[in-house]
Order: C-alpha cells, then structure tokens, then sequence
C-alpha cells in the first residue's frame, strides 16, 4: 500500500496531461490503484512495480477516452496537413535548415534522469494544443501503435504522423528553450 501512496503524485501527473480534465484523472488514477491493490497478487516482478502500475493506468485512461468519445465530449481531431511548413525545416539535400537544425543536447540519457528535466517536459506538454498532446502521448508514453490512435482518435494514418512531427517539433523547441537554455547559465 505504501508503494502506491509514493506512486500516486506521478499516476495523477501522468493522467492529467492526457485526460486534461483533473476529475477524469482523479478517477482513472482511483481505478488504476484499486485494480492494483485487488491484482497485487499477480505481479510477477518482470518489470518493476511502478512501471506495472503505470500500464494498468495506461488503460484505465483509455477507457476514459472512450467514454468520453462515447458521450459526444470528445469530438475527433481534426488536424490539417501542412507538408509546406515541415519542408520548409530542411534543405533540398534533406538536411536540416541552420534555424531548425537540434541543438546539441549532450547527454540525452543523463538528461532523462534529471527531476528538472522532467518538470519541463510536463510543462511542455500542457502547453501543446490538447489534440496534438493526446496523439503525442498515445504513440510516445502509452506506446499504442498508429492503427490505435487512428481508431481511438478518427484521424487518417497520414495525419497521424504529422501530428506526430509538430509535437516533436514543438516539444523539441519548447524544452531547449525551457531547459537547454537554463542549463546552460
């Protein structure tokens, strides 16, 4: 029990950014611990606790998804392409534009274990438009494949992907801009 207490701040992070609704997360985070607490019995220690329970939460916040499809408070996304801007990120060769090329990151993965890192990433993430953000998180944090997301979501597989470049492109932007930027002073 106490290893879902200290769990419980990231599950309610995490559904919050893909449920932007802090009721709907509330209650998938509740579901998530419950079905957790009545399948303790059956966690076999593959992976590590937390991890395990995030995949329950995983589900739990699809089947929110659902629901609120199913009740007409979802409507489809409706997202235009717009191949003009993403070519316009590289050169003729394929190469990137010098203004839209990477900035060096150093060490992604040292990066990745760092708390600050993760704090602007999540304030990244609620500041992505909520329909870019939930493809973004389906494929990227809940690894549902793009089949998935064009059938939980309405859009065509096409769309998916461009949706999946803007969020990284926004995401890559806003996080060397937020943290990149800080790291280096």
């Amino acid at each position: 029990m106490r290893r879902l207490s200290a769990v419980r701040p990231r599950l309610l992070s995490f559904a919050r950014l893909q449920l932007r609704n802090h009721a709907l997360a509330e209650d998938a985070v509740q579901e998530a611990l419950a079905a957790a607490i009545d399948k303790d019995a059956s966690f076999s220690g593959r992976s590590g606790y937390e991890t395990w329970v995030f995949g329950i939460l995983k589900y739990k916040i699809l089947d929110s998804l659902r629901e609120q499809k199913r009740r007409g408070h979802w409507r489809p996304l409706e997202e235009e392409l717009d191949e003009e801007a993403i070519d316009r990120q590289f050169q003729q060769s394929g190469r990137w534009q010098p203004s839209a090329r990477p900035a060096d990151w150093g060490d992604p993965e040292g990066a990745l274990s760092q708390e600050h890192f993760w704090q602007v990433f999540d304030s990244c993430m609620i500041a992505l438009p909520e329909n870019i953000a939930r493809v973004f998180s389906l494929r990227e944090l809940m690894g549902l494949s793009t089949e998935e997301i064009c059938r939980e979501t309405g859009i065509k597989e096409n769309n998916c992907w461009v949706i999946l470049h803007r969020a990284r492109l926004r995401l890559r932007a806003c996080v060397e801009k937020g943290w990149l930027a800080e790291d280096k002073s």
